[in-house]
């Protein structure tokens, strides 16, 4: 059952309030600043002092609308028609719980919670406070994958028999969240929870919502462990490695000359106004685990993952999440009972191949049409394939009492994809396959 949609009249812009000033909830935050008609920022709670003041300065929160925790934010009267929650994926359960119970809808950065209990939880409090919680599946909103919905929605292929999405995580996105970042223990998160619940979210959006019934997966850690590190390589990069300089995972070349993944890797110098290469160097070869060697690091999350599913309907769907890869990109091939979809979001391209037999003489009896998809035509929020701008846009809309897009996703709709990786992690970890609970 999807959330009545509670209309506002006085909510123009709508109000609302952030908990948590990580760069996810700046990214959607951001849209007050491009839509101050729209949506309005009006309060934050951040422990971290330094966070929650540049956050809060970016909107022009008053000081007495700046909280150390979202427990400080809920003991006050409802201040806002609405909140944005970007904490840590270990605090969702119970901050979403909170604002929930204090009268806010939620904007939730996925995953929804760390536990299937905890999930079924938020759902059931959502329903019975009248309020509506939002999941943060921002490729439901990117054009790329809107095109391929639309396709399906109108026959294109027919109905669908089967599905496969690729995730391909780069090598430099795998060492800086998985290896060396947050997302590198199995006990923070099943690593389908932490990479692909997108992914999921969308096998189970193509597929109408129909429920998910046994899944199966394999998956392991290969590549990045002690025993596989190359000869010559030591604890942390700038150590005195004698492959530093030539090793695509050196820390010093990822996060300072190419300077990729500076909101995870200078974390722990953020208190640094402008940081000089000097106070980076200084960091990577001291205290910042962003430092340390990919093959010497305490990680033990799968570096790649199988997951197969079957649905109600007959529909089978696989998901591949390979890391390390050179090229990152998702891709997406569908086969129907008429023809197949198939398409690389990165290179915005989708190709609809039915069948023709007016081609006469020719092994490739079928019909090409190319879809060109512009993934950044997102206006100022690019993000996600173009995703995060529409995203806040609808949520905005939905607390506005107006007409959401097709794209929504209410927390009632993320279940599925939830449970299938809750259900990957299990079938992984216990080489079964486990059937889903209705």
């Amino acid at each position: 059952m999807k959330q009545p949609i509670t209309v506002h009249p006085d909510a123009h812009p709508i109000t609302v309030a952030l908990v948590g000033a990580g760069h996810r909830t700046a990214e959607y935050a951001r849209y007050a600043l491009d839509h101050p008609d729209r949506m309005q920022a009006v309060a934050i709670a951040e422990p971290d002092e330094l966070r929650r003041r540049k956050l809060a300065e970016a909107h022009a929160i008053p000081h007495d609308r700046r909280f150390a925790s979202y427990q400080d934010l809920v003991a006050r009267d409802r201040i806002a028609n609405a909140a944005i929650n970007g904490t840590m994926d270990e605090l969702h359960h119970a901050s979403t719980m909170a604002l929930i119970e204090s009268g806010y809808h939620v904007l939730l950065e996925k995953p929804i919670a760390q536990q299937q209990r905890h999930v079924r939880e938020l759902i059931n409090a959502s329903e019975q406070h009248g309020v509506t919680v939002m999941i943060c599946h921002v490729l439901r909103y990117a054009p790329f994958y809107q095109a391929i919905r639309d396709l399906i929605d109108k026959g294109a292929i027919g109905p669908i028999i089967a599905m496969t999405s690729n995730e391909n995580v780069s090598y430099h996105h795998m060492a800086a969240a998985f290896i060396r970042g947050r997302w590198r223990r199995r006990e923070t998160n099943p690593i389908l929870l932490a990479k692909c619940s997108h992914d999921l979210d969308l096998i189970a959006w193509f597929n109408s919502g129909v429920r998910a019934e046994r899944v199966a997966s394999f998956g392991c850690l290969s590549q990045f462990k002690p025993e596989n590190a190359p000869p010559g390589s030591t604890p942390r990069c700038l150590d005195g490695c004698v492959i530093e300089r030539t090793c695509p995972y050196s820390a010093r070349i990822n996060y300072i000359e190419q300077d990729l993944w500076g909101a995870y890797a200078w974390e722990s110098i953020e208190h640094i106004d402008h940081p000089t290469v000097k106070d980076k160097l200084v960091s990577l070869r001291t205290d910042n685990p962003f430092g340390r060697c990919v093959w010497h690091c305490d990680n033990d999350v799968v570096d790649h993952q199988t997951v197969i599913v079957s649905f109600a309907n007959g529909v089978t769907a696989t998901h591949n999440m390979f890391c390390g890869t050179a090229r990152p990109t998702r891709t997406m091939h569908i086969v129907g009972e008429r023809g197949e979809i198939e398409g690389d979001l990165e290179a915005g391209r989708i190709e609809v191949r039915t069948p023709d037999m007016a081609i006469v003489g020719s092994e490739n009896a079928y019909h090409i049409e190319v879809i060109d998809v512009n993934a950044s035509g997102a206006g100022e929020q690019d993000g996600h394939g173009g995703g995060d701008g529409r995203l806040v846009a609808d949520f905005v809309a939905i607390i506005a009492g107006e007409q959401p897009s097709g794209s929504v996703t209410h927390i009632q709709d993320s279940l599925t994809g939830h449970l299938i990786a809750f259900a990957a992690d299990t079938a992984m970890q216990e080489s079964r396959v486990v059937e889903l609970e209705r």
